[in-house]
């Protein structure tokens, strides 16, 4: 009897050991699975984002993002991310009805867009480009003129604000820019690290009126608050890493002024 009891404790304790095994198998072989963010992003606004010769995503906010989820995954958190490319305009209605996480496109605080939005992570403002030829100085010489602004954007409420100008809004902002230096436009109201990118080839150049001063931001939903709260974490370290001042020299160039 004894004997009996032995094997049967031993069998049970044998049995108990390959349960335990197996479980500590299953949870080390399996890792948690990442919580996906879909950014909606809009790449014709260099060189903040665009696409190169390989149609492939590049510009500052692309270099960003890869810092701030490497970041927040190096302290903690499990996040991968996919960008959806959306025409500017639409990329805060996509917020809202959730076909996204977040919204990061050269955006800067507007107090008419639904949502919660980061801490800045570089400064901006809003100028006028016009061709490089032009006798255009400064928003009064735009009375009775023909302006362009990107839609949905806060450069076009700037540009409805100069007295007298008349406001056409467009999608793409290379569309803006080709219009402009085919004279359908006589200025093009724009962000200034866009506008140097494009007066660089010489074909353009920036008045020296700044209209409204801005900071780049980061737009997402009252739903994703927690993760808000990740990414203003990483870019408070990223705006004190020696990358953020490498890669504003990169997209910005030696202009490009650093936020603190």
């Amino acid at each position: 009897m004894n004997k009996l009891l032995k094997i049967g404790a031993a069998a049970m304790l044998a049995a108990a050991t390959l349960v335990g095994c197996s479980s500590s198998k299953s949870s080390e072989g399996s890792e948690e699975k990442p919580q996906e963010i879909l950014i909606g992003i809009s790449p014709d606004y260099m060189p903040y984002e665009g696409l190169d010769e390989d149609g492939k995503l590049e510009g500052f906010d692309i270099d960003m993002t890869k810092w701030l989820f490497d970041y927040m995954n190096e302290n903690g958190h499990n996040y991968s991310y996919e960008f959806k490319e959306l025409s500017f305009d639409t990329i805060i209605t996509a917020l809202q009805s959730d076909q996204i996480d977040l919204g990061i496109s050269g955006f800067t605080y507007d107090e008419e867009r639904e949502g919660l939005f980061s801490d800045s992570y570089y400064d901006s403002a809003q100028v006028m480009v016009v061709n490089a030829d032009s006798d255009i100085q400064s928003s009064k010489d735009l009375n009775g003129k023909l302006v362009g602004a990107q839609q949905g954007a806060t450069g076009e409420d700037v540009a409805n604000d100069i007295e007298g100008a008349e406001v056409q809004a467009m999608q793409d902002v290379k569309v803006l820019m080709e219009s402009l230096k085919a004279k359908g436009l006589d200025a093009v109201v724009i962000d200034q690290a866009v506008a140097d990118n494009y007066a660089a080839n010489g074909d353009y150049k920036v008045l020296d009126e700044k209209l409204l001063d801005e900071e780049n931001i980061i737009y997402t939903t009252e739903k994703h608050k927690d993760l808000l709260d990740d990414i203003n974490k990483a870019i408070e370290a990223f705006k004190a890493s020696d990358d953020y001042q490498t890669l504003v020299k990169k997209w910005f160039g030696a202009s490009g002024e650093v936020s603190e």
